[in-house]
């Protein structure tokens, strides 16, 4: 379910390595302790995606610097090997801003079958899809605030209902890809400036289609809160990848 909060409505872009890695130093000296990107942009067209301080991992250089960073698994874990399915392999070439609304899929770089992982990261506002390794789709999200966050964590697909309709808000809630036992999950939502969720992730209509259709229940859902990783750092590590 999405609603209309009345502070929060900064748009966000997935943006090159090479800008992160030179402008992210002097946006946490003038901005650190807030939402960086509100204060940069203000009610502005995006949202930049930077480094916080507190993240314990390094932007490492992509072959490509105009890809963009990706939200990480925990750093306390054990990296799997290097052809492990849950190793970043390739990500997609976005070079321009994800609007609210809008959505990249593209699964010819990814084999047909193999291990599915989702990440979202909620400093970002971006949600990625990869198979073996390989992003597939990536689009904006809405995510929680206040009183009704969106929970940080590792989490199941526990359960898929193409139509649902919560019993709390009495809402749709398409393409339900359920999370928590209070309610979190994926769904399809209206994606635009302005709106937010009662904690759940609230993706494309359409995008939400795709994510439903290759999900399957005990995939593999990891939120963070602005950690990055790039090709060739583990999406799962420890446990969690085998």
């Amino acid at each position: 379910m999405t609603k209309q909060p009345s502070l929060w409505s900064s748009r966000w872009v997935r943006v090159p390595l090479g800008f992160v890695a030179t402008s992210a130093a002097s946006l946490l000296a003038f901005y650190a302790g807030h939402d960086i990107a509100e204060m940069a942009f203000g009610n502005g067209t995006a949202k930049a995606s930077v480094v916080k301080a507190e993240a314990p991992f390094d932007i490492v250089a992509a072959p490509n610097p105009a890809n963009p960073t990706l939200a990480v698994a925990p750093a306390a874990a054990v990296a799997p090997p290097a052809d492990s399915p849950f190793i970043v392999k390739s990500i997609l070439p976005i070079n321009e801003p994800i609007k609210f609304g809008k959505f990249y899929w593209d699964e010819t770089r990814a084999p047909a079958t193999g291990p599915l992982v989702v990440t979202v990261d909620l400093t970002a506002r971006v949600i990625s899809v990869f198979r073996d390794g390989h992003e597939i789709g990536a689009a904006a999200i809405l995510k929680g605030y206040g009183e009704k966050p969106t929970p940080t964590g590792i989490f199941p697909i526990t359960e898929k209902d193409a139509d649902h309709v919560s019993n709390i808000y009495d809402a749709p809630m398409p393409h339900m890809m359920r999370l928590t036992n209070d309610g979190v999950a994926i769904h399809g939502s209206k994606v635009q400036l302005g709106y937010a969720t009662n904690g759940c992730v609230g993706v494309p209509d359409d995008f939400a289609a795709k994510l439903f259709k290759v999900a399957k229940l005990g995939d593999k859902v990891i939120i963070t809160d602005g950690k990055k990783m790039s090709v060739g750092d583990p999406i799962l590590a420890g446990e969690h990848a085998l």
